[in-house]
Protein backbone atom coordinates (compact mmCIF):
# COMPACT_ATOMS: atom_id res chain seq x y z
CA UNK A 1 0.00 0.00 0.00
CA UNK A 2 1.29 3.73 -0.99
CA UNK A 3 0.27 6.64 0.63
CA UNK A 4 -0.20 8.20 -2.54
CA UNK A 5 -3.67 8.07 -2.83
CA UNK A 6 -6.79 10.80 -3.68
CA UNK A 7 -7.52 13.81 -1.21
CA UNK A 8 -5.16 12.22 1.19
CA UNK A 9 -6.48 8.99 1.19
CA UNK A 10 -4.23 6.06 1.47
CA UNK A 11 -4.47 3.82 -1.79
CA UNK A 12 -4.95 0.11 -2.14
CA UNK A 13 -3.40 -2.05 -5.32
CA UNK A 14 -5.62 -4.56 -6.32
CA UNK A 15 -3.13 -7.11 -7.83
CA UNK A 16 -4.68 -10.04 -6.80
CA UNK A 17 -1.87 -11.16 -4.83
CA UNK A 18 -0.86 -8.63 -2.17
CA UNK A 19 -4.60 -7.65 -0.51
CA UNK A 20 -4.84 -8.41 3.01
CA UNK A 21 -7.58 -7.66 6.40
CA UNK A 22 -5.67 -4.91 6.99
CA UNK A 23 -5.95 -3.24 3.86
CA UNK A 24 -9.77 -3.90 2.92
CA UNK A 25 -10.36 -2.66 6.47
CA UNK A 26 -9.00 0.71 5.36
CA UNK A 27 -11.35 0.45 2.01
CA UNK A 28 -14.03 -0.52 4.24
CA UNK A 29 -13.87 2.60 6.48
CA UNK A 30 -13.25 4.92 3.39
CA UNK A 31 -9.96 5.56 4.37
CA UNK A 32 -8.18 4.29 1.02
CA UNK A 33 -9.12 4.17 -2.28
CA UNK A 34 -8.49 1.33 -4.81
CA UNK A 35 -6.56 1.00 -8.38
CA UNK A 36 -5.61 -1.55 -10.74
CA UNK A 37 -2.03 -1.85 -11.58
CA UNK A 38 -1.34 -1.92 -15.78
CA UNK A 39 0.64 -5.48 -15.21
CA UNK A 40 -2.94 -6.76 -13.77
CA UNK A 41 -4.25 -4.66 -16.60
CA UNK A 42 -2.51 -6.46 -19.31
CA UNK A 43 -3.26 -9.82 -17.33
CA UNK A 44 -6.97 -9.12 -17.35
CA UNK A 45 -6.93 -7.82 -21.47
CA UNK A 46 -5.03 -11.43 -22.39
CA UNK A 47 -7.69 -13.12 -20.34
CA UNK A 48 -10.52 -11.51 -22.53
CA UNK A 49 -8.69 -11.88 -25.55
CA UNK A 50 -8.42 -15.79 -24.76
CA UNK A 51 -11.67 -16.34 -24.74
CA UNK A 52 -13.04 -14.19 -27.75
CA UNK A 53 -10.37 -16.51 -29.32
CA UNK A 54 -12.42 -19.73 -27.99
CA UNK A 55 -15.63 -18.23 -28.64
CA UNK A 56 -14.47 -17.29 -32.87
CA UNK A 57 -13.02 -21.12 -32.60
CA UNK A 58 -16.37 -22.08 -32.21
CA UNK A 59 -15.75 -23.51 -28.66
CA UNK A 60 -18.23 -24.59 -26.15
CA UNK A 61 -17.66 -23.42 -22.89
CA UNK A 62 -19.86 -23.50 -20.06
CA UNK A 63 -21.72 -19.98 -19.26
CA UNK A 64 -20.30 -18.44 -22.29
CA UNK A 65 -22.21 -20.08 -24.84
CA UNK A 66 -24.50 -22.80 -22.93
CA UNK A 67 -26.33 -22.34 -19.76
CA UNK A 68 -26.22 -22.41 -16.46
CA UNK A 69 -25.79 -25.50 -13.73
CA UNK A 70 -28.38 -27.72 -15.04
CA UNK A 71 -28.84 -25.92 -18.03
CA UNK A 72 -25.18 -26.20 -19.32
CA UNK A 73 -26.26 -28.65 -21.84
CA UNK A 74 -28.18 -25.94 -23.82
CA UNK A 75 -26.00 -24.65 -26.31
CA UNK A 76 -26.44 -20.41 -27.06
CA UNK A 77 -26.94 -18.75 -30.22
CA UNK A 78 -23.79 -16.23 -31.16
CA UNK A 79 -26.57 -13.41 -31.33
CA UNK A 80 -27.72 -14.02 -27.91
CA UNK A 81 -24.36 -14.71 -25.29
CA UNK A 82 -24.93 -11.21 -24.70
CA UNK A 83 -28.35 -11.34 -23.38
CA UNK A 84 -27.73 -14.52 -21.69
CA UNK A 85 -25.43 -12.64 -19.74
CA UNK A 86 -27.97 -9.98 -18.88
CA UNK A 87 -30.47 -12.74 -17.98
CA UNK A 88 -28.34 -14.31 -15.72
CA UNK A 89 -27.56 -11.56 -13.63
CA UNK A 90 -31.78 -10.65 -13.70
CA UNK A 91 -32.51 -14.12 -12.17
CA UNK A 92 -29.91 -14.57 -9.81
CA UNK A 93 -30.61 -11.12 -7.78
CA UNK A 94 -33.17 -12.72 -5.95
CA UNK A 95 -32.31 -12.59 -2.42
CA UNK A 96 -34.22 -11.66 0.27
CA UNK A 97 -34.21 -10.01 3.89
CA UNK A 98 -32.22 -6.79 5.39
CA UNK A 99 -29.60 -5.49 3.20
CA UNK A 100 -26.17 -6.13 4.21
CA UNK A 101 -23.94 -3.60 5.93
CA UNK A 102 -22.15 -0.79 3.71
CA UNK A 103 -19.22 -1.90 4.79
CA UNK A 104 -19.82 -5.58 4.17
CA UNK A 105 -20.77 -4.08 0.34
CA UNK A 106 -17.75 -2.25 -0.11
CA UNK A 107 -15.54 -5.32 1.27
CA UNK A 108 -17.13 -7.79 -1.09
CA UNK A 109 -16.89 -5.60 -3.85
CA UNK A 110 -13.24 -4.79 -3.17
CA UNK A 111 -12.34 -8.46 -3.15
CA UNK A 112 -14.66 -9.32 -6.42
CA UNK A 113 -12.64 -6.72 -8.18
CA UNK A 114 -9.19 -8.10 -6.22
CA UNK A 115 -10.08 -11.75 -7.31
CA UNK A 116 -10.93 -10.73 -10.82
CA UNK A 117 -7.77 -8.44 -11.44
CA UNK A 118 -5.90 -11.45 -11.10
CA UNK A 119 -6.81 -12.28 -14.88
CA UNK A 120 -8.20 -15.78 -15.09
CA UNK A 121 -11.89 -14.63 -15.70
CA UNK A 122 -12.23 -13.33 -18.82
CA UNK A 123 -13.81 -10.33 -17.78
CA UNK A 124 -13.17 -6.81 -19.98
CA UNK A 125 -10.91 -4.45 -18.63
CA UNK A 126 -13.85 -1.20 -19.28
CA UNK A 127 -16.15 -3.57 -16.72
CA UNK A 128 -13.57 -4.26 -14.22
CA UNK A 129 -12.48 -0.71 -13.93
CA UNK A 130 -16.61 0.52 -13.27
CA UNK A 131 -16.69 -1.92 -10.22
CA UNK A 132 -13.63 0.14 -9.05
CA UNK A 133 -14.60 3.13 -9.79
CA UNK A 134 -17.90 2.11 -7.78
CA UNK A 135 -15.93 1.70 -4.80
CA UNK A 136 -14.31 4.96 -5.11
CA UNK A 137 -16.90 7.01 -5.64
CA UNK A 138 -19.22 5.14 -3.40
CA UNK A 139 -21.65 3.59 -5.53
CA UNK A 140 -22.65 1.01 -2.86
CA UNK A 141 -25.19 -1.94 -4.35
CA UNK A 142 -28.24 -2.82 -2.09
CA UNK A 143 -27.32 -6.55 -1.22
CA UNK A 144 -30.04 -8.32 0.22
CA UNK A 145 -28.12 -10.58 3.34
CA UNK A 146 -30.02 -13.50 2.40
CA UNK A 147 -29.89 -16.23 -0.15
CA UNK A 148 -26.58 -17.57 -1.16
CA UNK A 149 -25.94 -21.41 -0.20
CA UNK A 150 -21.86 -21.30 -0.54
CA UNK A 151 -21.64 -23.06 -3.99
CA UNK A 152 -21.85 -22.17 -7.34
CA UNK A 153 -20.63 -19.12 -5.55
CA UNK A 154 -22.33 -16.60 -3.68
CA UNK A 155 -24.46 -15.91 -6.77
CA UNK A 156 -27.26 -14.06 -5.43
CA UNK A 157 -25.48 -11.74 -2.95
CA UNK A 158 -23.16 -10.95 -5.97
CA UNK A 159 -25.81 -10.84 -9.05
CA UNK A 160 -26.78 -7.26 -6.34
CA UNK A 161 -23.74 -6.34 -6.83
CA UNK A 162 -23.41 -6.80 -10.73
CA UNK A 163 -26.79 -5.62 -11.69
CA UNK A 164 -25.75 -1.95 -10.88
CA UNK A 165 -23.17 -2.25 -13.27
CA UNK A 166 -25.76 -2.56 -16.28
CA UNK A 167 -27.79 0.49 -14.45
CA UNK A 168 -30.09 -1.92 -12.62
CA UNK A 169 -31.36 -3.26 -9.17
CA UNK A 170 -30.77 -0.87 -6.22
CA UNK A 171 -27.55 1.09 -4.88
CA UNK A 172 -27.17 3.90 -2.09
CA UNK A 173 -24.96 6.81 -2.93
CA UNK A 174 -24.74 9.60 -0.47
CA UNK A 175 -27.35 8.06 2.14
CA UNK A 176 -29.98 7.80 -0.97
CA UNK A 177 -31.00 5.15 -2.15
CA UNK A 178 -31.57 4.91 -5.83
CA UNK A 179 -32.19 2.93 -8.76
CA UNK A 180 -28.92 1.43 -10.13
CA UNK A 181 -28.93 3.82 -12.72
CA UNK A 182 -29.55 6.76 -11.11
CA UNK A 183 -26.64 5.84 -8.66
CA UNK A 184 -24.26 5.45 -11.54
CA UNK A 185 -25.33 8.69 -13.10
CA UNK A 186 -25.16 10.15 -9.75
CA UNK A 187 -21.54 9.26 -9.37
CA UNK A 188 -20.80 10.37 -13.08
CA UNK A 189 -20.48 6.75 -14.40
CA UNK A 190 -21.95 4.84 -17.00
CA UNK A 191 -23.43 1.55 -16.81
CA UNK A 192 -21.90 -0.89 -19.35
CA UNK A 193 -23.49 -3.57 -21.63
CA UNK A 194 -21.63 -7.28 -20.54
CA UNK A 195 -20.35 -9.30 -23.09
CA UNK A 196 -19.79 -13.04 -23.08
CA UNK A 197 -19.03 -14.77 -19.99
CA UNK A 198 -18.87 -10.96 -17.98
CA UNK A 199 -21.92 -11.77 -15.62
CA UNK A 200 -20.90 -15.19 -14.42
CA UNK A 201 -17.07 -13.76 -13.64
CA UNK A 202 -19.22 -11.32 -11.95
CA UNK A 203 -21.40 -12.95 -9.65
CA UNK A 204 -19.63 -16.67 -9.32
CA UNK A 205 -17.01 -16.41 -6.47
CA UNK A 206 -16.87 -16.85 -2.72
CA UNK A 207 -16.91 -12.91 -2.13
CA UNK A 208 -19.94 -12.51 0.18
CA UNK A 209 -18.72 -15.40 2.60
CA UNK A 210 -15.50 -14.07 2.55
CA UNK A 211 -16.24 -10.39 2.72
CA UNK A 212 -18.65 -10.52 5.79
CA UNK A 213 -15.47 -12.77 7.19
CA UNK A 214 -13.06 -10.59 6.54
CA UNK A 215 -14.74 -7.57 8.90
CA UNK A 216 -16.12 -10.67 11.55
CA UNK A 217 -12.17 -11.55 12.35
CA UNK A 218 -10.85 -7.72 12.06
CA UNK A 219 -13.99 -6.94 14.67
CA UNK A 220 -12.95 -10.39 16.17
CA UNK A 221 -9.43 -9.03 17.16
CA UNK A 222 -10.70 -6.31 18.58
CA UNK A 223 -12.81 -8.24 20.72
CA UNK A 224 -10.64 -10.80 21.60
CA UNK A 225 -7.94 -8.02 22.80
CA UNK A 226 -10.89 -6.56 24.92
CA UNK A 227 -11.71 -9.81 26.64
CA UNK A 228 -7.80 -9.88 27.31
CA UNK A 229 -7.85 -6.52 29.20
CA UNK A 230 -11.53 -7.59 30.82
CA UNK A 231 -10.10 -10.32 32.31
CA UNK A 232 -7.28 -8.32 33.59
CA UNK A 233 -10.07 -5.66 35.29
CA UNK A 234 -11.92 -8.83 36.72
CA UNK A 235 -8.53 -9.84 38.34
CA UNK A 236 -7.42 -6.36 39.93
CA UNK A 237 -11.00 -6.00 41.29
CA UNK A 238 -11.15 -10.08 42.86
CA UNK A 239 -7.43 -9.84 43.72
CA UNK A 240 -6.36 -12.69 41.20
CA UNK A 241 -3.62 -15.08 41.36
CA UNK A 242 -1.58 -13.85 38.99
CA UNK A 243 1.29 -17.28 39.64
CA UNK A 244 -0.94 -19.25 36.90
CA UNK A 245 0.43 -16.52 34.30
CA UNK A 246 3.82 -17.29 35.00
CA UNK A 247 5.78 -18.19 31.59
CA UNK A 248 8.23 -20.82 33.53
CA UNK A 249 4.93 -22.38 33.81
CA UNK A 250 3.14 -22.10 30.51
CA UNK A 251 6.33 -22.87 28.88
CA UNK A 252 6.07 -26.31 29.68
CA UNK A 253 2.70 -26.48 27.44
CA UNK A 254 4.53 -24.42 24.65
CA UNK A 255 1.34 -23.46 22.75
CA UNK A 256 2.57 -19.86 21.94
CA UNK A 257 -1.03 -18.55 21.57
CA UNK A 258 -1.10 -19.25 25.77
CA UNK A 259 1.93 -16.94 26.71
CA UNK A 260 0.48 -14.28 23.98
CA UNK A 261 -2.32 -13.95 26.26
CA UNK A 262 -0.45 -14.35 29.29
CA UNK A 263 2.53 -11.85 28.52
CA UNK A 264 -0.12 -9.66 27.40
CA UNK A 265 -1.93 -9.65 30.63
CA UNK A 266 1.56 -9.86 32.60
CA UNK A 267 2.23 -6.48 30.92
CA UNK A 268 -1.06 -4.50 31.11
CA UNK A 269 -1.52 -5.46 35.43
CA UNK A 270 2.27 -4.58 35.74
CA UNK A 271 2.35 -2.31 39.22
CA UNK A 272 -1.07 -3.36 40.54
CA UNK A 273 -1.24 -3.37 44.15
CA UNK A 274 -4.52 -5.27 43.45
CA UNK A 275 -3.16 -8.84 41.82
CA UNK A 276 -1.77 -11.45 44.36
CA UNK A 277 0.19 -14.64 44.55
CA UNK A 278 -0.07 -17.92 44.87
CA UNK A 279 -0.94 -18.56 48.83
CA UNK A 280 -1.07 -14.67 49.53
CA UNK A 281 -4.50 -14.80 49.99
CA UNK A 282 -5.77 -18.05 48.12
CA UNK A 283 -3.71 -21.09 46.68
CA UNK A 284 -5.48 -20.61 43.02
CA UNK A 285 -8.35 -18.75 41.25
CA UNK A 286 -11.29 -20.65 39.64
CA UNK A 287 -10.99 -21.68 36.02
CA UNK A 288 -12.55 -18.76 34.36
CA UNK A 289 -9.25 -16.51 35.73
CA UNK A 290 -6.73 -19.54 36.55
CA UNK A 291 -7.33 -20.55 32.93
CA UNK A 292 -7.59 -17.07 31.10
CA UNK A 293 -4.47 -18.14 29.15
CA UNK A 294 -5.25 -21.96 27.77
CA UNK A 295 -9.08 -20.76 26.92
CA UNK A 296 -8.34 -17.37 25.26
CA UNK A 297 -4.96 -18.67 23.58
CA UNK A 298 -7.04 -21.27 21.77
CA UNK A 299 -9.59 -18.70 20.93
CA UNK A 300 -6.76 -16.82 19.26
CA UNK A 301 -4.79 -20.27 17.48
CA UNK A 302 -8.32 -20.47 16.25
CA UNK A 303 -8.16 -16.59 14.85
CA UNK A 304 -4.52 -17.31 13.48
CA UNK A 305 -6.09 -19.74 11.14
CA UNK A 306 -9.11 -17.91 10.21
CA UNK A 307 -6.70 -15.36 9.35
CA UNK A 308 -4.48 -17.63 7.32
CA UNK A 309 -7.40 -18.92 5.30
CA UNK A 310 -9.10 -15.86 4.76
CA UNK A 311 -5.63 -14.42 3.30
CA UNK A 312 -5.50 -17.49 1.03
CA UNK A 313 -9.24 -17.32 -0.56
CA UNK A 314 -8.86 -12.88 -0.47
CA UNK A 315 -5.89 -13.28 -3.27
CA UNK A 316 -7.48 -16.54 -5.03
CA UNK A 317 -9.72 -16.81 -8.12
CA UNK A 318 -12.97 -18.42 -7.32
CA UNK A 319 -15.55 -18.51 -10.61
CA UNK A 320 -16.02 -20.85 -13.36
CA UNK A 321 -14.69 -21.38 -16.25
CA UNK A 322 -11.34 -20.56 -15.25
CA UNK A 323 -9.46 -19.05 -18.39
CA UNK A 324 -6.02 -20.57 -17.93
CA UNK A 325 -2.12 -18.66 -19.28
CA UNK A 326 -2.22 -21.39 -21.71
CA UNK A 327 -5.20 -20.42 -23.53
CA UNK A 328 -7.53 -23.54 -22.23
CA UNK A 329 -11.01 -22.55 -20.37
CA UNK A 330 -11.84 -25.44 -18.07
CA UNK A 331 -14.96 -25.64 -15.61
CA UNK A 332 -13.94 -26.30 -12.06
CA UNK A 333 -14.82 -26.23 -8.51
CA UNK A 334 -13.52 -23.32 -7.23
CA UNK A 335 -16.66 -21.29 -6.49
CA UNK A 336 -17.12 -23.92 -3.38
CA UNK A 337 -17.12 -22.08 -0.38
CA UNK A 338 -15.93 -24.79 1.72
CA UNK A 339 -12.38 -23.64 3.28
CA UNK A 340 -14.09 -20.57 4.10
CA UNK A 341 -17.38 -22.07 5.50
CA UNK A 342 -15.34 -24.21 7.94
CA UNK A 343 -12.90 -21.19 8.88
CA UNK A 344 -16.18 -19.64 9.79
CA UNK A 345 -17.83 -22.16 11.92
CA UNK A 346 -13.91 -22.07 13.64
CA UNK A 347 -14.73 -18.59 14.44
CA UNK A 348 -18.01 -19.08 15.34
CA UNK A 349 -16.56 -21.40 18.56
CA UNK A 350 -13.56 -19.02 19.10
CA UNK A 351 -15.38 -15.99 19.71
CA UNK A 352 -18.37 -17.74 21.53
CA UNK A 353 -16.02 -18.75 23.95
CA UNK A 354 -14.17 -15.38 24.62
CA UNK A 355 -18.27 -14.89 25.58
CA UNK A 356 -18.82 -17.86 27.60
CA UNK A 357 -15.61 -17.26 29.69
CA UNK A 358 -16.61 -13.52 30.48
CA UNK A 359 -19.26 -14.52 31.56
CA UNK A 360 -18.60 -16.52 34.20
CA UNK A 361 -16.14 -14.01 35.56
CA UNK A 362 -18.89 -11.43 35.58
CA UNK A 363 -20.98 -13.97 37.87
CA UNK A 364 -18.26 -14.19 39.80
CA UNK A 365 -18.08 -10.38 40.18
CA UNK A 366 -21.48 -9.94 40.73
CA UNK A 367 -22.58 -13.33 43.38
CA UNK A 368 -21.45 -12.15 46.57
CA UNK A 369 -20.70 -15.53 47.62
CA UNK A 370 -18.24 -15.98 45.25
CA UNK A 371 -16.52 -12.57 45.74
CA UNK A 372 -17.27 -11.14 49.02
CA UNK A 373 -18.20 -8.11 47.71
CA UNK A 374 -21.89 -6.28 47.66
CA UNK A 375 -24.37 -8.45 46.24
CA UNK A 376 -25.02 -7.56 42.45
CA UNK A 377 -22.58 -4.79 43.08
CA UNK A 378 -25.29 -2.59 44.12
CA UNK A 379 -23.98 0.22 46.62
CA UNK A 380 -27.65 -0.16 49.08
CA UNK A 381 -28.16 -4.21 48.14
CA UNK A 382 -31.65 -4.86 48.67
CA UNK A 383 -33.16 -1.31 48.45
CA UNK A 384 -31.16 -1.54 45.16
CA UNK A 385 -30.48 -4.40 42.78
CA UNK A 386 -27.28 -3.03 41.00
CA UNK A 387 -25.95 -5.19 37.91
CA UNK A 388 -28.12 -7.86 38.54
CA UNK A 389 -29.84 -8.32 35.70
CA UNK A 390 -26.80 -7.61 33.35
CA UNK A 391 -25.82 -10.24 34.64
CA UNK A 392 -28.64 -11.98 32.71
CA UNK A 393 -28.57 -10.26 29.55
CA UNK A 394 -24.94 -11.38 29.34
CA UNK A 395 -26.20 -15.21 30.09
CA UNK A 396 -28.60 -14.68 27.40
CA UNK A 397 -26.44 -14.06 24.87
CA UNK A 398 -24.26 -16.22 25.61
CA UNK A 399 -26.89 -19.02 25.49
CA UNK A 400 -27.97 -17.60 21.92
CA UNK A 401 -24.07 -17.85 20.68
CA UNK A 402 -24.46 -21.63 21.35
CA UNK A 403 -27.25 -21.80 19.08
CA UNK A 404 -25.62 -19.87 16.31
CA UNK A 405 -22.41 -21.71 16.96
CA UNK A 406 -23.83 -24.65 15.34
CA UNK A 407 -21.95 -25.51 12.57
CA UNK A 408 -23.46 -24.40 9.26
CA UNK A 409 -20.84 -26.44 7.28
CA UNK A 410 -22.50 -29.95 8.08
CA UNK A 411 -25.42 -28.78 6.34
CA UNK A 412 -25.61 -29.20 2.83
CA UNK A 413 -28.92 -29.16 0.37
CA UNK A 414 -29.12 -30.18 -3.50
CA UNK A 415 -29.64 -27.32 -5.98
CA UNK A 416 -29.96 -27.27 -9.46
CA UNK A 417 -31.80 -30.15 -10.18
CA UNK A 418 -29.27 -32.14 -7.92
CA UNK A 419 -26.69 -30.74 -10.58
CA UNK A 420 -24.77 -28.78 -7.94
CA UNK A 421 -25.95 -31.37 -5.17
CA UNK A 422 -23.19 -30.48 -2.34
CA UNK A 423 -22.96 -27.04 -1.12
CA UNK A 424 -20.97 -25.01 1.76
CA UNK A 425 -23.43 -23.28 3.29
CA UNK A 426 -20.60 -20.68 3.81
CA UNK A 427 -22.17 -17.30 3.51
CA UNK A 428 -24.30 -18.25 6.53
CA UNK A 429 -21.66 -19.48 8.31
CA UNK A 430 -19.85 -15.78 8.08
CA UNK A 431 -22.98 -13.91 8.82
CA UNK A 432 -23.43 -16.13 11.78
CA UNK A 433 -19.69 -15.59 12.90
CA UNK A 434 -20.51 -11.34 12.84
CA UNK A 435 -23.66 -11.62 14.95
CA UNK A 436 -21.46 -13.94 17.52
CA UNK A 437 -18.31 -12.20 17.11
CA UNK A 438 -20.82 -8.87 17.85
CA UNK A 439 -22.63 -10.36 21.32
CA UNK A 440 -19.38 -11.27 22.10
CA UNK A 441 -18.65 -7.68 22.25
CA UNK A 442 -21.79 -6.86 24.73
CA UNK A 443 -20.71 -9.97 26.90
CA UNK A 444 -17.02 -8.87 27.60
CA UNK A 445 -18.94 -4.74 27.91
CA UNK A 446 -20.85 -6.10 30.61
CA UNK A 447 -17.58 -7.92 32.20
CA UNK A 448 -15.94 -4.53 31.92
CA UNK A 449 -18.85 -2.56 33.65
CA UNK A 450 -18.77 -4.58 36.43
CA UNK A 451 -15.12 -4.59 36.76
CA UNK A 452 -15.62 -1.08 37.03
CA UNK A 453 -18.03 -1.72 39.44
CA UNK A 454 -16.66 -3.47 41.53
CA UNK A 455 -13.16 -1.42 41.46
CA UNK A 456 -15.56 1.63 42.26
CA UNK A 457 -16.92 -0.19 45.56
CA UNK A 458 -13.56 -1.04 46.64
CA UNK A 459 -12.37 2.26 46.01
CA UNK A 460 -9.70 0.57 44.54
CA UNK A 461 -8.39 2.46 41.45
CA UNK A 462 -5.28 4.09 43.06
CA UNK A 463 -4.20 0.60 43.59
CA UNK A 464 -4.48 -0.18 39.65
CA UNK A 465 -1.87 -0.67 37.33
CA UNK A 466 -1.14 1.94 34.91
CA UNK A 467 -2.38 0.74 31.66
CA UNK A 468 -5.53 -1.21 33.18
CA UNK A 469 -6.04 2.15 35.32
CA UNK A 470 -5.79 4.25 31.82
CA UNK A 471 -8.31 1.35 30.03
CA UNK A 472 -10.92 2.18 32.82
CA UNK A 473 -11.22 5.68 32.36
CA UNK A 474 -12.44 4.39 28.93
CA UNK A 475 -14.99 2.34 30.10
CA UNK A 476 -16.14 4.81 32.51
CA UNK A 477 -16.21 7.57 30.24
CA UNK A 478 -19.16 5.45 28.57
CA UNK A 479 -20.83 4.07 31.54
CA UNK A 480 -19.93 5.46 35.17
CA UNK A 481 -20.06 3.96 38.28
CA UNK A 482 -23.71 3.15 39.69
CA UNK A 483 -24.12 5.65 41.97
CA UNK A 484 -27.83 3.81 42.85
CA UNK A 485 -30.02 2.17 40.35
CA UNK A 486 -30.13 3.09 36.43
CA UNK A 487 -30.87 2.17 33.15
CA UNK A 488 -27.49 1.62 31.31
CA UNK A 489 -29.02 -0.31 28.20
CA UNK A 490 -27.36 2.24 26.27
CA UNK A 491 -24.42 2.28 28.14
CA UNK A 492 -23.94 -1.20 27.37
CA UNK A 493 -24.45 -1.04 23.73
CA UNK A 494 -22.36 1.97 23.48
CA UNK A 495 -19.45 0.45 24.83
CA UNK A 496 -19.82 -2.56 22.88
CA UNK A 497 -19.93 -0.85 20.29
CA UNK A 498 -16.53 0.92 21.36
CA UNK A 499 -14.76 -2.43 22.06
CA UNK A 500 -15.63 -3.38 18.09
CA UNK A 501 -14.35 -0.47 16.76
CA UNK A 502 -11.32 0.63 19.02
CA UNK A 503 -7.89 -1.73 19.56
CA UNK A 504 -7.38 -1.95 23.25
CA UNK A 505 -3.55 -1.63 22.39
CA UNK A 506 -3.86 1.87 21.44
Amino acid sequence: MSNSGVAGLDLVELDGVTLDRHKVQKVVNGTAKVSIPEENRIRVRESRNRIEKQINDGKILYGVNTGFGKLSDIEIEKDDIAKLQLNLLRADAVGVGDPLPTPIVRAMMTLRANALARGFSGIREETLQLLVDMINEGVHPVVPSKGSVGASGDLAPLAHIAIVLVGEGKAEYKGEILSGGEALKRAGLEAVSLQAKEGLALINGTQCMSGVGVVALNEAERVGLAADMAACLTMEALHGVISAFDSDLLAVRPHPELEFVASRMRKWLEGSQRITRQGEIRIQDAYSIRCIPQVHGASWQAFNYVDERLSVEMNSTTDNPIVLENGEVISGGHFHGQPIALSMDFLKVAAAEWANISERRTERLVNPQLSGLSPFLAPDPGLECGLMVAQYVAASLVSENKVLAHPSSVDSIPTSANQEDHVSMGTSGSRQAREIVHNAARVIAIEMICASQAIYLEKAENQLAPATRAFLEKVRAICPPLESDRAISDQMEELAQFILKEDVLK
